[in-house]
């Protein structure tokens, strides 16, 4: 493999990503559990109906159900049982007899229509008539929400809320989903502080690897920190090698540029191989994507908006394949901008910008003032991102853009 560490020009952000998705594999590692703990896991296996449901044709409305036959032939009817949600009517009606039935009650074979109970007049035992009706009316239908053997959820599927009431109404109480993996985080830089610490002239708090592993949460991985580690390449390399020991992702923010004392890429180098490094975007050039012995790596640059944008934008994406879930191309629409947007050819730009509906109904967009890689108040202000193409050149206002808006992984 070249040595992309040393090449001149920057890797295109879509080859960037597409490299890296093809280098990544699912660990298919699973484990069964109670639907009432999957919530936010990852599907091992299609999900099959055994069941239809609803499990029977039974009434939309509170009303009575009738032989839509014997409707046309008369107006009256003789109400001979009833059928409620539980306790269903057991007989079986005769010509111009009706049941009294409740919404969600079985409706029995021999009826196939319901009648609202607002349209119809009631004296002791006899039900008249007091609108048309059609056949069929106000029927729900055995399967019409789910066919037994129709697949409801595939493999790969993050389930959600509705995902895990869906498969109470089949009747499942336990199903197989991909193991959690583990990420290990760190930052390299002899000027960075934990917040509390008191600072020294040079220092600052080190923010990346909070708000890194709040994105790491939100995709459900077990994380192990390990601090702060000083620019000394023994150092970087030792917790490289425990980082890779005890995790299936190793994450690092820092020591990716081109510093002398930036150690990363040549501790990973030295352990590994590194796919590549330095891709043609804005913010975040210098992140590094590559594998350890038993674990890929996501060096990240040391800049908070960078390191935020490039894990989203690029270790995101990866790591939804190694959990197992299905690739879905992020979501985007197109807004007008109502600034004016500054940009250079050569680098794909994801600036931040707030996302909202004008007077007229019509998505606008707003650029975020402050764009600097280093101001992670951009990040707070805003709620997409601008993509502005790798070629393209400045953006006059009234034009439109590509929007993404934020997911739950950077915000909500």
């Amino acid at each position: 493999m070249s040595d992309c560490c040393t090449a001149t020009s920057l890797l295109p952000f879509h080859q960037a990503l597409s490299m890296l998705l093809g280098s990544v594999t699912c660990i298919e590692k699973s484990e069964t559990l109670a639907i009432t703990d999957t919530l936010g896991r990852v599907l091992a296996h299609d999900i099959e109906s055994t069941v239809n449901v609803p499990p029977h044709n039974n009434s939309a409305m509170d009303g009575y159900a009738f032989a839509y036959s014997s409707m046309q032939q008369a107006k009256s009817f003789t109400l001979v049982g009833k059928s409620f949600a539980g306790a269903p009517f057991m007989g079986k009606t005769k010509f111009r007899e009706c049941i009294r039935i409740m919404t969600g009650a079985k409706i029995p074979e021999c009826c196939d229509t319901v009648v609202m109970q607002e349209n119809v007049r009631l004296d002791h035992d006899k039900v008249w008539l007091t609108k048309t009706v059609k056949l069929h009316d106000h029927v729900r239908y055995a399967g019409e929400d789910i066919a037994k053997g129709s697949i409801v959820l595939t493999k790969g599927k993050r389930l959600n809320a509705v995902d895990i009431g869906l498969l109470a109404s089949l009747g499942i109480n336990t199903i197989a989903v991909y193991c959690k993996l583990t990420a290990a985080i760190f930052s390299t830089g002899d000027e960075l502080r934990q917040p509390g610490d008191v600072l020294k002239d040079g220092d600052i708090y080190e923010s990346n690897r909070f708000a890194l592993k709040a994105m790491l949460a939100r995709q459900g991985l077990n994380i192990i920190d390990l601090g702060i580690i000083r620019d000394n390449k023994k150092a970087i390399r030792d917790a490289f090698m425990h980082a890779d020991r005890q995790a299936d992702i190793v994450i690092s923010t820092g020591g990716v540029s081109v510093g002398e004392a930036d150690y990363n890429k040549e501790v990973l180098a030295e352990l590994g191989e590194i796919n590549f490094w330095k891709v043609a975007m804005k913010p975040g050039k210098p992140f590094a994507f590559g594998k350890l012995p038993d674990s890929v790596f996501f060096g990240l640059p040391g800049n908070p908006v960078s390191a935020l944008v490039t894990f989203h934008q690029l270790a995101v994406p990866g790591i939804m394949k190694m959990q197992g879930q299905q690739a879905k191309p992020r979501f985007s629409i197109k807004a007008k901008s109502i600034d004016h947007l500054k940009k250079s050819p050569g680098r794909m730009d994801f600036q931040r910008g707030i996302l909202s509906v004008d007077a007229h109904g019509c998505a606008v967009v707003h650029s975020v003032k402050s764009q600097g890689s280093g101001i992670l108040s951009s990040l707070r202000d805003a709620n997409c991102y601008i993509v502005l193409a790798q070629e393209q050149g400045s953006v006059d206002a009234g034009d439109l853009v590509t929007v993404q808006p934020f997911d739950h992984i950077i915000t909500q």
